[in-house]
Order: C-alpha cells, then structure tokens, then sequence
C-alpha cells in the first residue's frame, strides 16, 4: 500500500497527538469521522502504525542522564553477535542499540540518575556483555533536540 496526502496527515497528527480523539483527528484531516476512522485501522493493519506509547519525562522519572556508549566485540560471527544482542536487550537501562557500520560495532543509549549511577550500570550489566572487546562512553551535556516523529 503506498501513503497518499491524507494517510501523511494523519500519520502527522499522530505522531504528535497519539491521544486525538477520532472527531478531532477527523476535523484536523478533513475527513468525515467513519472515513478517518477506516484509514486509521488500514494504517493499523498495514503495519504503518505500530503502537501508541506515553512518552514519560526523564527528569520526573529521575533518569535525566543520556549515556551513549560505543561498544567493539571481539568477533563478528554470528554467535557473538546474537550473544551480545540477547544480553543487552535484558538490561532495562538501555533504551536502544544500533548495530553500526564504521569504528564501533554497537552504539547503545542508556539512561541513569548521574554518573555514580551509570558507574552502577556499567559495572553490574556493560562490563557484564559477552564478546565485549572495548566500550567507549559519552555523556550527552544537553540534549538540544530530541522527536520521535519520523518525516511523513
């Protein structure tokens, strides 16, 4: 199925307003309520839209702390590779992980409370992962821009 100019808006208005009611997404799209509702389920079947999510605060959650850190295995076979991804996908601090073309083979971003905290993280579970050869840790001094709204 391809998107048309009415699916984007949509797909827009969602991304930003997960909670809008039908009428108001109808009105926002200008499409009568039964008709948005339609597409809003074929989007939902079709796979375009995968869930709906509150998107908590990290300071009120006190984890306002971004870590990103850089990590090299040891080996690229298979084994180590999905050894490494079914470990770090255990740890409730990492919030995403990219196996990465260039210098490092994952990037991972984790949340913690403040350094000492990360220093727990690092030490119970990232120095825990198998195939690590070397990991390289970056704090982020600010966030100066942050979506989850893909271009649409």
């Amino acid at each position: 199925m391809s998107l048309d100019e009415t699916d984007r808006r949509i797909l827009s208005v969602l991304q930003k307003q997960g909670r809008i009611s039908n009428a108001d997404l109808s009105e926002r799209v200008n499409l009568s309520a039964s008709a948005c509702h339609r597409r809003v389920q074929r989007l939902e079947a079709d796979g375009y839209i995968r869930d709906y999510v509150a998107l908590l605060d990290a300071r009120k959650m006190n984890v306002p702390s971004t870590v990103f850190v850089e990590i090299t295995l040891s080996g690229q076979a298979d084994e180590v590779l999905d050894a490494f991804e079914k470990a770090v996908s255990r740890i409730p601090d990492v919030l995403e992980c990219h196996l990465m073309a260039g210098t490092a083979d994952y990037i991972l971003k984790v949340v913690s409370e403040n350094t000492e905290d990360f220093a727990r993280i690092h030490r119970q579970h990232l120095a825990r992962l198998p195939g690590v050869a070397q990991m390289q840790s970056s704090f982020a001094l600010r966030t100066v821009f942050k979506t989850t709204a893909l271009p649409v």
